[in-house]
């Protein structure tokens, strides 16, 4: 039986879409306004999916990483600071082009769109201080509240490992049934979520079948601004990432680029960074001629931590809709936006659509309504394969680097022998 793609099956339901909000008026409605909000109930689910699942994804990802990451300690350091770099050089581009080019201030239309009211957050530092401890490990999970689940997560995340090494060197195995619980944990969110990215599709005909019935095509033009705006910040991202490997690897960009190619259509192709990942390793080594150890740590370890491309998007996205709503961001909340945008990109998971997930975090994080993201998925199936691209090169970019600026003499007797 044929599967079709989930991007055909968005842009299908993007093209019955347009055709349903054109029969119904396009902008001057032929039922009432309350029939016509139907449409985006599934729309309302859907998100709704998204925020419950969000906190637990993330808990779990740190969780699991913390205890399955094996990192050599003399390049667990360079590893640690390459990513950290990368991520905030990410999410630093974003914040900056958003600035610059302010997308959503053409997008006032799209304002009316959802029902409910936004108060975006002001950042108290002495009651983000008093937030970072809970009343109860629970208590981040139902309330979403983002810095109490980094303080909860990272600190079980940090005994948990520590208990794995002790053991280890003790010669017990009593840390394994914990492992493997957080483990199907992890995989038993992660094939929820599976299940409510497969009704994307339908959020997208709904929210965009409403809202061009009821306000016709202008509000969808301020998205074309956004989508080239984060096109911009991708392509600056990847400029970056082709500097730093001229200046920190033996490699030279071209060769970078020539040999990885694989890697970033299939990344580009499949919206997963997952399902890229052995080909990504393989392409490293094979034709790129990184060691093995260098390339496994940025294309296995990295990859769980590094998605540069995702943070960049999340940021820009919280900036995008607070222009729309014309509640531009403070530089502090922008911060707390790059904050949680770290977060979330290191909770992502590496498949279709995950951003959307770790996105109602960002927004919650200084007050933005989630609703919003509705509109973000009808352009979100091509952005989302742009970023995974850049996820993907970033992981690259950080195993070019570890290989070091000078190239391993068997590595060059080796290839000379072939």
């Amino acid at each position: 039986m044929l599967k079709i793609p989930l991007y055909l099956q968005i842009v299908i339901a993007l093209i019955i879409a347009v055709i349903v909000g054109v029969l119904l008026g396009a902008g001057s409605p032929i039922l009432d306004k309350e029939t016509i909000d139907h449409l985006a109930l599934p729309c309302t689910l859907i998100l709704k999916a998204l925020r419950t699942l969000a906190t637990p994804l993330i808990f779990l990802a740190i969780l699991h990483t913390f205890l399955t990451a094996e990192i050599p300690s003399n390049s667990g350091r360079k590893l640690s600071i390459l990513l950290i770099t990368n991520t905030l050089v990410a999410i630093a581009i974003g914040l900056i082009v958003a600035n610059v080019l302010r997308p959503g201030a053409a997008g006032q239309a799209l304002a009316t769109a959802p029902t409910t009211k936004s108060t975006l957050k002001q950042l108290d530092p002495w009651g983000l201080i008093s937030d970072i401890i809970p009343d109860s490990i629970i208590k981040p999970l139902v309330d979403n509240n983002v810095i109490s689940l980094i303080f909860v997560a990272l600190a079980f995340g940090i005994v948990l490992r520590a208990i794995k090494t002790e053991q280890i060197n003790k010669g017990k195995d009593d840390y394994r049934s914990i492992e493997q619980i957080i483990g199907v944990l992890f995989e038993a969110v992660i094939n929820i979520l599976h299940w409510v990215i497969a009704l994307v599709p339908i959020a997208v005909f709904g929210i965009v079948s409403k809202t061009i019935a009821l306000q016709g095509f202008a509000p969808f033009k301020a998205l074309g601004s956004f989508v080239l705006a984060v096109i911009v910040a991708l392509l600056l991202q990847a400029a970056y990432y082709l500097t730093r490997v001229k200046l920190g690897s033996w490699v030279s960009p071209t060769k970078f680029l020539q040999g990885g190619s694989d890697a970033l259509i299939t990344a580009f192709s499949t919206a997963s960074s997952t399902a890229t990942m052995p080909i990504t390793f393989e392409s490293l080594i094979k034709k790129v001629g990184l060691r093995e150890s260098s390339a496994s740590l940025g294309a296995l370890v990295g990859s769980n931590f590094n998605n540069d491309g995702t943070a960049l998007y999340e940021a820009m996205s919280a900036l995008f809709i607070s222009q729309v709503l014309g509640q531009n961001l403070t530089l502090v909340q922008q911060l707390m936006v790059m904050l949680t945008s770290i977060v979330a990109s290191v909770g992502a998971a590496g498949i279709p659509e995950a951003g959307l997930v770790t996105m109602t975090l960002v927004f919650s994080s200084v007050g933005l309504p989630t609703e919003y993201i509705a509109i973000l998925i009808t352009v979100d199936w091509f952005l989302d394969r742009c970023r995974t691209a850049i996820n993907v090169m970033g992981d690259m970019t950080v195993s070019a680097v570890i290989d070091g600026k000078h190239r391993q003499a068997q590595d060059i007797l080796a290839e000379e022998t072939k």
